[in-house]
């Protein structure tokens, strides 16, 4: 990847490896399009793979009166459980309906009746059911920690999960399947400049080498690090973004045991929160459960946004109001902390930011916003994780235009990604039963856990759990280093799997034993091995610390 990058010409470079990155990478690659995407440090190290894991359209965004994003979210969700379905699965969500202090009220029941009809109407139904009421006893046995006094009965209806990074990883493989040079660890340093001062390459810093990468088209697709690369287009800050924070919290299953995702209110906020269970097991029970998210006004750098005690303590207050198990931060076993990249209110002629804030970042719209700047780079930003694809569609229309523009001649197609199944979903077959070790393989890597299973057969060692209490194996973190670009021990218990999210403690005591097990595959020596522990340590205890501060005290 890193040679091509310095001896060939693409036709559109793509600025930023996350979901939106990454589609739009795919769709320029399926069209015919040279195609190549850098990204600064990890796929998906960003917003990506901190999200709430949920492929939906967004019920509370039909109550904003968004109709036609819900409409477009509902209908991308349907195209990934076609194209994924080894990673996007159905999930069914609990939204529990309470005498007093609950999202909704007996009161309002009937009215939010009318809502989910409107939501299966809108797109929800293409999952295959529909939503409906259920009695109190039905309801409790779905999370039976509920305090039952409280509960009058609830609405069940359906969207879809999916793990966030691995979906990512699924869209590099498929652009790369597709001839696209996608790499990691490459930042943008400089915009190369025709001499009509339009913008026709970058220089990256890659592996300690500068490199001259030349491209037509640029495209910026950086999150919330989209106004950084334009401040490097216009050597002015556009304002464009209001990063919003979201956290989650993770939990044992055990002080939950909810079977399904579960909607629940914050006391004296207008806001509520999911509980979602996670890590399933073949007795119908869970490892984890992780609650959130919040959406709040961001201030710190966001290249760190951490969860803190202010955050942890109020997930913390909206869950022991739903459950009936006192859980405590010692209950806690990982956290993570994300930065939605919303759009202010832009300039359409320049693309700078302008007008005052939202009350709430929870009223920021969240659609998204394609513009070529003066310069002919592409910026498209904002979105949410369900509509990835439609956003990479209408980026590559806009680089499509500015092809032809410079009378550059292309033999590109029309949207390929509609119907296009994404690496690992060929060949996919359902395994059966859930929780089992064979679904574990198959919901991670689709037909590829083929070539897991024979690493684990072809060296014992590799079948050993590789976090203590998680579903992981060491033929995982090998396969990682070996055909998903990991190149550090944090891309491989962050990213490559989610063990660091779901049980730091656990996590950080096998992080050598995983070291040094992908140290052939990976080229480490022994000096490697221990900078690697080092570094991921240092992680794990950065966030125990932000976990014990205010949000002040942390930025201050």
């Amino acid at each position: 990847m890193r040679r091509r990058l310095s001896s060939e010409q693409f036709d559109v470079l793509v600025v930023g490896g996350g979901i939106t990155g990454l589609g739009v990478a795919l769709d320029a690659a399926s069209r015919g399009l040279k195609t190549a995407l850098v990204e600064r440090y990890d796929f998906a190290s960003g917003t990506s793979s901190k999200s709430s894991k949920l492929i939906h359209g967004g019920l509370r965004y039909l109550q904003q009166g968004e109709v036609r994003l819900v409409y477009e979210a509902l209908y991308e969700r349907q195209r990934l459980r076609r194209n994924a379905p080894h990673l996007v699965t159905l999930l069914p969500f609990l939204l529990p309906i309470l005498t007093k202090d609950g999202v909704v009220s007996r009161k309002i029941a009937r009215a939010l009746g009318s809502a989910l009809w409107m939501y299966d109407i809108t797109g929800g139904a293409r999952i295959g059911r529909i939503h409906r009421r259920l009695r109190k006893k039905k309801a409790l046995s779905h999370m039976p920690t509920m305090p039952s006094q409280r509960l009058a009965s609830a609405y069940i209806y359906y969207d879809a999960q999916a793990d966030d990074a691995r979906l990512c990883l699924a869209l590099a493989r498929t652009a790369a399947d597709h001839g696209a040079v996608i790499i990691n660890r490459c930042a943008v340093t400089n915009i190369l400049r025709s001499s009509d001062s339009k913008a026709n390459g970058v220089t990256v810093l890659c592996d300690g080498e500068s490199i001259d990468v030349q491209a037509h088209v640029v495209v910026n697709a950086a999150g919330v690090w989209t106004d950084a690369v334009r401040t490097l287009e216009n050597g002015i800050d556009p304002d464009t973004i209001r990063p919003a924070k979201g956290v989650h919290v993770t939990v044992p299953w055990e002080k939950v045991r909810n079977d399904i995702a579960v909607i629940i209110p914050v006391p004296k906020d207008k806001r509520s929160l999911f509980v979602v269970p996670w890590g399933p097991k073949p007795d119908g029970t869970f490892t984890h459960a992780y609650i959130g998210t919040t959406d709040t006004d961001y201030q710190g750098p966001v290249d760190d946004p951490q969860c803190t005690k202010d955050d942890i303590d109020y997930v913390l207050r909206a869950l022991n109001a739903s459950v009936t198990t006192g859980i405590t931060t010692q209950d806690v076993t990982g956290v993570w902390a994300g930065l939605r990249p919303l759009v202010k209110q832009v300039n359409a002629a320049d693309g700078t930011g302008q007008g005052g804030k939202a009350a709430r970042t929870a009223d920021l719209s969240r659609r998204h916003l394609v513009f070529t700047g003066d310069s002919g780079i592409i910026t498209v930003t904002g979105g949410k994780l369900t509509t990835y694809r439609e956003m990479a569609q209408d980026t590559v229309d806009a680089a499509l235009d500015v092809l032809s523009a410079l009378k550059l001649e292309h033999k590109s197609k029309r949207c390929q990604t509609k119907n296009l199944k994404l690496h690992g979903a060929r060949g996919f077959k359902e395994p059966q039963g859930s929780g089992t070790f064979d679904a574990h393989l198959a919901h991670r890597f689709g037909s590829d856990a083929s070539v897991v299973t024979a690493m684990m057969d072809s060296d014992a060692r590799l079948a050993a759990p590789m976090v203590s209490g998680l579903p992981y194996v060491m033929a995982e973190a090998v396969f990682a280093v070996t055909y998903e670009m990991a190149t550090t021990l944090d891309d491989i218990l962050s990213r490559r799997t989610r063990s660091l999210l779901f049980d730091r403690s656990a996590t950080q005591q096998a992080a050598r034993a995983v070291a040094e097990i992908v140290a052939p595959y990976a080229d480490w020596n022994t000096e490697r091995i221990e900078s690697e522990i080092v570094a991921f340590n240092e992680i794990c205890e950065h966030e125990i610390v932000a976990g014990n501060v205010t949000q002040s005290d942390l930025y201050s």
